[in-house]
């Protein structure tokens, strides 16, 4: 007897597998194994039992013979006294009667009536395979092998449940100021019991340090659940060949119920209890024609019965599944209810094999959806990567990083996290928080405990604030740092910080700046002192002026963009500093001078050439620092005299050959920069500059110094390095306070001694050649090395 067992491979998937068959795909394969045990019970049959009986027929001329005997017989038994009763003969023995059978079961029994369990059993094989050939074709067992396993992972991880159960309306804020009074009551007190939020998670994992191992490990795997089913859905929703697949198969079902039906409903009744036999094998046994009885025909009849009802439930179930198949749209799936159930809003939609999976999943169970959606939720994950960043940036690990930025405030620099810490808000003492190029920046309440904040960076960062915040902000801020690559990215509340005195915004604006509301809306800034602004802008908005009557400090970098129609920087009479930096300026603004409290003016990397209109600078009285630095001025007008109130001169950087002796008229420079020039020259009128704290020559073409730059004892840098210098004058040794010698990249052969009475210069600030340095006496080096 063959066992049913040994059919099991054709069945045979993985256990997770089950999570993928609906309830019809499960009630026919109970159906397949109820028709396999039939066709292996028919064939068993088969094998141990004779097929057929047969015996011969007299034949027709011998008839009237055998009723005269027959008569005789019956007289001669009435007088006689009664006797055993015996049997026609035949004269035939076992072996002809086996050829026999043999004979009749090959030539006369239907073929339907022979092959009846195999037919079965073929079918059912076919029915089994087919039902689960897309769990074992490779095409589609990868995908299904996948999603199985992350499945499962996504069902028993702790951040599901922790995730359904901590998802809610309220804001996080509420949940954690409602957790902390769940601590101080006891909820026998009138206090309503809360799930903590994700918030509130840490603070209960660093009470308990085993907790705190075992979550971190957690929050690792769900991390990593995160990016396989990521990646996975961007894989599978690529294609339907899973639904392909299924959709087949079914169809195949479908057509092969009906093809059963059809052709043994035609044949059933060929199976007959007897048969009439024929064969020509008169010459042998002397019979011609036997009557045979097939043994097993009564229980065939009743067995391809039952098999055609089977068959015929197995038919309608495919065709429920051909109806499910193609009257829902199986491609996409929805997963709104689980957003109004669990309250996370922004759970995807998914389409094609991703989606068709979902559905068959529902019919197995919801609840794997349910748990499912929180991994394709970036909410959720944002979630996870807040508790991930709170475990691995602890507040005495962030503390550890914060250092004193340029404006003295304590800073605390994060570069690249998928996410702000929730720790960084422990800093009670931070000052300045600087944010590069991290995504999903949300500032929650718990700001407010940074007291002392008051400056804020935030290069490339994606930011949303609490409510609660933007107040705090609102009324703290004093310094905010924006980068951005498109204005659309910067943040509206940036707007409504009342007490903001510094504004930097580096980035891209739309091209006609002017009508742009961003800018707009700068003229709600009514503290606003300082305006920085590295852009593209092609005229200064009018929103900028709006704000003249408390703007201090204006900065335009403008990155090579040129900036026309300068005349509302007229109406900006309370700028006291300007910065004009690389805004393609060919010559110097005339709305320049109506700035009457200028003080500083940077004119850095334009195209300019001539300065003749320096003239005009006679009417800003309070003009200490003029910037002409990186243009490309060839000489510099005799005009310059006129500007006695400047105390710093930059030219470096140009193409200027001669130093006009009205330059040294400006008595009060305290800081003179010419270097990178064609300077030949300089002119002894430099003597007169008794001020001087600040020379550069450097990168000039300088053969002499005059001796009248040494009357400025006040020098406490000069730089002469990389010109043609031969021969440093011993008067060197006027300049007392000098700290910062530069004589490097000159044709010197031996330095003075008298570099030894400069007390305050120290080897490490005399740039020069080693070998140059050398030629000093020892005692001067000496000198120069001590501290």
């Amino acid at each position: 007897m063959i066992p049913v067992m040994e059919f099991r491979q054709f069945t045979e998937q993985q256990p997770a597998f089950r999570v993928l068959k609906p309830w019809w795909d499960v009630f026919t394969d109970y159906l397949s194994v109820i028709m396999l045990m039939i066709g292996v019970f028919g064939c068993t049959l088969q094998v141990a039992q004779d097929k057929i009986i047969c015996l011969p027929q007299r034949m027709s001329s011998n008839a009237s013979e055998l009723d005269l005997k027959s008569v005789l017989h019956v007289q001669a038994n009435a007088s006689a006294p009664p006797k055993e009763m015996k049997g026609l003969k035949t004269n035939l023995d076992i072996q002809q009667y086996s050829f026999i059978n043999q004979m009749c079961y090959e030539k006369a029994l239907h073929w339907y009536a022979k092959y009846f369990p195999y037919l079965v059993l073929i079918h059912t094989v076919v029915f089994m395979v087919c039902s689960n050939f897309w769990f074992k074709f490779p095409g589609s067992s990868s995908k299904i092998e996948h999603f199985v396993a992350m499945l499962g992972k996504c069902f028993d991880s702790p951040w599901t449940t922790r995730a359904l159960s901590e998802v809610s309306g309220e804001n996080p804020e509420e949940k954690d100021s409602k957790k902390n009074s769940d601590l101080a009551l006891s909820p026998g007190e009138g206090i309503l019991e809360k799930s903590p939020s994700l918030r509130s998670i840490p603070e209960k994992i660093v009470a308990d340090k085993a907790a705190s191992v075992l979550d971190k490990k957690e929050g690792e795997q769900a991390k990593a659940l995160f990016e396989k089913v990521k990646k996975f859905r961007l894989h599978v929703e690529e294609g339907d060949i899973l639904y392909l697949m299924y959709v087949r198969q079914t169809v195949f079902k479908v057509f092969k119920f009906l093809l059963i039906i059809a052709y043994n409903s035609s044949l059933v009744n060929k199976v007959r209890h007897r048969v009439h036999c024929e064969v020509p094998i008169q010459d042998m046994i002397g019979y011609k024609e036997f009557q045979c009885n097939h043994t097993m025909a009564h229980l065939f009849s009743k067995l391809s019965y039952c098999y055609l009802c089977l068959v015929a439930v197995y038919g309608l179930t495919s065709l429920y599944t051909s109806y499910w198949l193609f009257y829902r749209s199986l491609k996409e799936y929805s997963f709104e209810y689980v957003r109004q159930e669990t309250g996370i809003s922004d759970i995807p939609d998914v389409k094609n094999d991703f989606a068709f999976m979902l559905h068959m999943i529902d019919q197995y169970d919801p609840l794997y959806s349910k748990r499912f959606a929180v991994f394709l939720s970036e909410v959720s994950e944002n979630k996870l990567k807040q508790l991930n960043l709170n475990h691995e940036w602890t507040a005495e690990k962030l503390r550890q990083r914060i250092q004193t930025n340029g404006n003295n405030r304590l800073e605390l620099q994060l570069f690249m996290l998928p996410g702000l810490p929730d720790t960084v808000f422990e800093l009670s003492e931070l000052q300045s928080l600087k944010l590069e190029i991290i995504n999903n920046v949300t500032i929650p309440a718990s700001i407010s405990q940074l007291e002392d904040l008051q400056e804020l960076s935030l290069y490339q960062c994606s930011l949303k604030l609490h409510l609660t915040a933007t107040s705090f902000l609102k009324e703290n801020l004093k310094v905010l740092r924006v980068k951005f690559d498109d204005n659309r990215e910067l943040p509206n509340w940036m707007y409504g910080l009342r007490t903001l005195e510094e504004l930097y915004l580096i980035g891209s604006f739309s091209t006609d700046a002017s009508k742009n509301i961003v800018l707009e809306s700068l003229r709600e800034l009514k503290c606003l002192k300082t305006l920085s602004l590295k852009s593209n802008l092609t005229k200064i908005p009018q929103s900028i002026v709006d704000v003249s009557s408390h703007l201090q400090r204006l900065y335009l970098h403008n990155d090579g963009t040129k900036l026309v129609m300068l005349n509302n920087l007229k109406k900006m009479t309370n700028l006291i500093e300007l910065e004009l930096v690389r805004c393609d300026l060919e010559r110097i603004p005339h709305a320049i001078f109506s700035l009457t409290n200028l003080q500083e003016l940077d004119l850095k990397e334009n195209n300019i050439r001539s300065i003749e209109e320096i003239i005009s600078f006679q009417h800003l009285r309070k003009l200490t620092c003029l910037k002409l630095w990186y243009n490309g001025i060839m000489y510099i007008p005799e005009h310059i005299k006129k500007l006695s109130s400047l105390e710093r001169l930059y030219f470096s950087h140009n193409k200027i050959e001669i130093l006009p002796s009205h330059l040294f008229l400006c008595h009060k420079l305290r800081s003179l920069d010419l270097s990178n020039n064609d300077i030949r020259f300089i002119p002894p009128e430099i003597g007169v500059l008794q001020s001087l704290q600040y020379f550069s020559v450097s990168c000039n073409k300088i053969e002499n110094l005059p001796d009248e730059l040494f009357f400025c004892k006040k020098l406490k840098t000069l730089k002469l390095g990389k010109n043609s210098l031969s021969i440093l004058s011993p008067k060197i040794s006027y300049l007392a306070q000098l700290t910062y010698l530069e004589l490097k990249g000159n044709h010197f052969e031996v330095l003075p001694q008298e570099l030894g009475l400069c007390r305050a210069l120290k080897s490490s600030c005399l740039i020069v050649e080693e070998t140059l340095f050398e030629t000093l006496p020892s005692d001067v080096r000496d000198q120069m090395g001590a501290e």
